[in-house]
């Protein structure tokens, strides 16, 4: 058995924090939700109806690691297309001319939005059908498929990836008590996919616990074909942990091309 493990850098970075609006807060690292859309969009699945949404992405298990170098707060507009915020910005509903340009209708709202710099992110996939995640790994190398630019949060958060993908025998990790501040945050699932009698306990990892979405169904998409329709999402329990792991045992990526050697918490969304 091998496990596919992904290297990402990104300069900037958001990944938003749904209940979060005027201040638009950021994970550490992606949910498992935006993983799986980079995927989808890396092969290209128009309709999740397709083979390899069902039996490939549907049966994943995923663990994700990452750091940043610094977070930042920038200042934006939000558009507001409202007939009053037209009005109160532009003083009549069929005026669009400010400051002697014309100007989008609607009004503008200000928000701040949390960015994060330098991002570093390390994704192992596990798959039953290791066929799959060769395929995964072919797009990679070949992304005619994609759907639009590769991307993890935002659309103009785009990826440079950080090496080849790799396959690694399942053996060549390591698993036992490896007590360390790892230096990197990582989703820590409630239910953690395990290896033959590799048992990895959720209750002895210390962690903040989020609910995270993971799969969505777009309503309507069959009869709209709309991919940016209202979805409904399924979620899953993870603590969020910023690296500090001791007194239990893990499963360890150690290989000597990491920087940081790297703990593997996979999760099982079935």
């Amino acid at each position: 058995m091998r496990i596919l493990r992904l290297k990402f850098y990104q300069p900037q970075a958001h990944y938003r924090i749904p209940f979060t609006f005027q201040r638009r807060h950021t994970y550490p690292i992606p949910p498992y939700s935006t993983v799986i859309g980079f995927l989808i969009n890396l092969l290209g699945l128009k309709d999740q109806s397709n083979e390899l949404y069902i039996d490939g992405i549907k049966n994943l298990k995923i663990s994700i690691a990452g750091r940043f170098e610094i977070k930042t707060t920038e200042k934006i507009w939000f558009r507001n297309l409202s007939k009053s915020s037209h009005k109160n910005r532009f003083g009549s509903i069929k005026n669009r001319m400010l400051g002697g340009h014309i100007e989008h209708f609607g009004g503008q709202s200000p928000m701040t939005i949390d960015i994060l710099n330098d991002v570093h992110l390390i994704i192992h996939l596990f798959h039953t059908n290791e066929t799959f995640l060769e395929t995964i790994r072919d797009n990679i190398l070949n992304p005619a498929k994609r759907l639009e630019i590769l991307h993890l949060g935002r659309a103009e958060d785009w990826i440079v990836f950080e090496g080849l993908p790799e396959l690694i025998d399942i053996s060549k990790l390591k698993y036992g008590r490896y007590d360390k501040d790892y230096k990197h945050f990582f989703w820590i699932p409630e239910k953690i996919f395990q290896f033959d009698n590799k048992t990895i306990n959720y209750f002895d990892l210390p962690g903040l616990i989020y609910n995270l979405p993971v799969f969505s169904e777009i309503e309507n998409y069959h009869n709209t074909f709309n991919k940016n329709g209202k979805r409904q999402f399924s979620f899953i329990k993870a603590k969020l942990n910023d690296g500090k792991i001791y007194k239990t045992n893990i499963l360890l990526d150690s290989d000597p091309q990491l920087i940081f050697p790297i703990p593997i918490f996979l999760g099982d969304f079935q």
